[in-house]
């Protein structure tokens, strides 16, 4: 009876601190890759968890190696009706195909363990499964339906928000109009430019394929006119 009772007061005094151990935290860490986002309205440092979500993890990473993301935009902010301190914000490349690499085989979260939960990155995607590639999203609050179920793939989270949660925050408080189906009244008015995206841990690895964004940067274009 006392080993019983002393089990229990174990778990509810200790089992928050340990699980919340387990997380990954802003500071080095084996099996995580740190990258910081330097936003218009501040920085947000995610952590990629590279050992559960290998695939997702080197994409993301790749865009931030190349360089893909710097310049681009946090674009939406999906507010829960009931609760729209809650939701998430997203953003990438949107449809820059100058800026995309090949889209990646899905890792749902039946596969990694990477849930929902409040903080979490993961990818956004089409409608096809394997359609992810510069574009991503982040969560404010948990959004289990996300989640891979019998039936339905989920996305593919890969890691959570480390720092900067106060900056995802704002975002999604920001004004919103515009979109259409699902994004209907979801477009951020003003989208927040996303300054620079860089790691923390370990080195770069471009990924060595053309950076077709930059050929006409800053230059006119033989016809006197800038690329759209």
């Amino acid at each position: 009876m006392h080993i019983r009772r002393f089990l229990s007061l174990f778990c509810l005094i200790c089992l928050p601190s340990l699980l919340l151990a387990a997380e990954p935290a802003n500071r080095p860490a084996a099996g995580f890759v740190r990258v910081a986002i330097e936003t218009s309205m501040g920085t947000i440092v995610v952590a990629t968890d590279t050992r559960r979500a290998p695939s997702t993890s080197a994409n993301f990473l790749a865009y931030v190696d190349d360089g893909r993301f710097d310049g681009t935009t946090f674009y939406r902010a999906a507010r829960r009706k009931e609760q729209p301190k809650l939701g998430y914000v997203q953003g990438g490349i949107r449809t820059d195909l100058r800026r995309a690499l090949p889209p990646i085989a899905h890792e749902p979260t039946s596969q990694t363990g990477i849930r929902h939960l409040d903080a979490t990155i993961s990818m956004a995607r089409k409608d096809a499964v394997g359609s992810a590639n510069g574009n991503f999203f982040l969560t404010v609050g948990a959004t289990p339906y996300m989640d891979a179920q019998p039936g339905y793939p989920g996305y593919a989270a890969f890691g959570r928000v480390v720092a900067g949660m106060d900056v995802v925050k704002r975002i999604l408080a920001v004004p919103t109009s515009g979109g259409t189906g699902v994004m209907k009244g979801q477009m951020i008015d003003k989208p927040v430019t996303i300054i620079r995206a860089r790691r923390l841990d370990g080195k770069p690895r471009p990924s060595g394929l053309a950076k077709a964004w930059l050929i006409w940067e800053g230059k006119p274009m033989p016809t006197g006119r800038k690329p759209r």
